[in-house]
């Protein structure tokens, strides 16, 4: 039998899961409050609890990779998500989108973390490669469905969840025909060890980045959700908003390949610490910029350089963690991650809501520069001391 996924089926089931899941963070907030009549805080409550779900489909969905079956457990994931979205056409009320929302959350924290999971045994190229590509498929999926949304949401919800099923229907038939293998490290290992046997600075390392990375999304989640408010209070229409994403999308296509493609030639080495210090920095001290905006064009600057810095820096991250990680425990690590991604787009929408009630906008972007910033020094400080920049 097969002993890995091919990259360019990981890279479209990213995408199609990606790309379906988008569709729901822009909705949320637009059709709660414009079309069921519910308050922005309750809408940002319901995504909070779908950020929960998805951390428990994180969770739930490396323990199963790495002690159930691989397979099965991605049809799993992307059998709910399915299952709720195509329920979700004909049944949308208040409390059936709502409920549904959040199971979609669980779904997709296991499918997301299971082809990173997958990602992590593919032998025919580098891990770096490998993440850079699923990175941005991520990324594209993302731009895809933010931008489609809009558009979609003028025909009818229940065309929102029509496309966001056919996504996900994709995802399910790339997963039927391609995921049943018998990924080598768990051929390596008949009886899976119960004991953890990564190294313990390792392990410290490990989290350490999930610190960061759980830093970097809180801040990112800011764009999905504070930003579009700041803009128009700025006098920039809704539209110019939509825009940017576009202009991200974009430069992740054009810029990521091209990172990718430097990548290979170089081994990690300890060019890994100045890779990921580089592009945080950047991406970090784009929000800084913000405090500064007031026109368009300045938006579209900040976004260049965030965007810039986000193709350089994140893609590594999960690499990193893989390397560390011992064999058997690579689902356990990319769940790990996943969930501290999930966990800051979670807490971002409500820590930067809470900010700007109580304080202004310029002191949540300096509080999340600071976050950032800290967060990465602390990292790279660690590594630095434990020798662990290459891994």
């Amino acid at each position: 039998m097969q002993k890995e996924v091919r990259l360019r089926w990981l890279f479209l089931a990213n995408l199609l899961n990606n790309a379906g899941a988008a569709f729901m963070w822009p909705l949320t907030t637009v059709y709660m409050h414009n079309y069921l009549k519910q308050s922005l805080t309750f809408s940002g409550i319901i995504l909070f609890l779908m950020s929960l779900a998805m951390i428990a489909g994180n969770f739930i969905g490396g323990r199963l990779f790495d002690h159930w079956r691989p397979y099965y457990t991605a049809l799993l994931g992307g059998g709910i998500s399915t299952a709720i979205l195509t329920t979700l056409i004909f049944w949308h009320s208040l409390w059936p989108y709502a409920i549904g929302l959040i199971i979609v959350g669980f779904g997709d924290g296991i499918s997301m973390t299971v082809v990173n999971a997958y990602a992590a045994t593919v032998t025919t190229r580098s891990n770096r490669y490998v993440f850079n590509m699923l990175y941005l498929a991520l990324n594209v999926g993302v731009v895809i469905g933010t931008l489609l949304v809009g558009y979609l949401l003028e025909l009818g919800i229940n065309v929102v969840f029509m496309v966001a099923t056919v996504c996900y229907l994709g995802l399910m038939t790339i997963t039927l025909s391609t995921f049943n293998v018998t990924p080598t490290v768990r051929t390596e290992k008949a009886a899976p060890q119960k004991r953890d046997v990564t190294p313990k600075n390792h392990r410290q390392l490990i989290w350490m980045i999930c610190l960061m990375i759980f830093t970097i999304y809180l801040s990112y989640a800011l764009w999905e959700s504070i930003l579009s408010v700041h803009m128009t209070n700025l006098g920039i229409p809704f539209r110019r908003y939509s825009e940017v994403w576009t202009i991200n999308g974009l430069l992740i296509i054009v810029s990521q390949p091209i990172v990718a493609l430097f990548n290979e030639r170089f081994k990690i080495g300890t060019q890994i610490g100045t890779q990921i210090g580089l592009g945080i920095t950047l991406f970090a001290l784009s929000f800084l910029g913000l405090v500064f905006a007031r026109q368009y064009v300045d938006f579209i600057i900040i976004m260049v350089v965030l965007t810039i810095g986000e193709v350089i820096g994140l893609p590594i991250a999960p690499a990193w963690v893989d390397d560390m990680a011992a064999d058997d425990q690579r689902g356990k690590y990319q769940g790990r991650y996943n969930m501290a991604l999930s966990l800051g787009r979670a807490v971002g929408p409500l820590f930067g809501g809470m900010m700007v009630a109580q304080f202004s906008y310029s002191l949540l972007f300096i509080t999340v520069t600071i976050l950032m910033l800290g967060s990465l020094a602390l990292v790279l400080w660690r590594a630095r001391r434990e020798h662990l920049l290459n891994g």
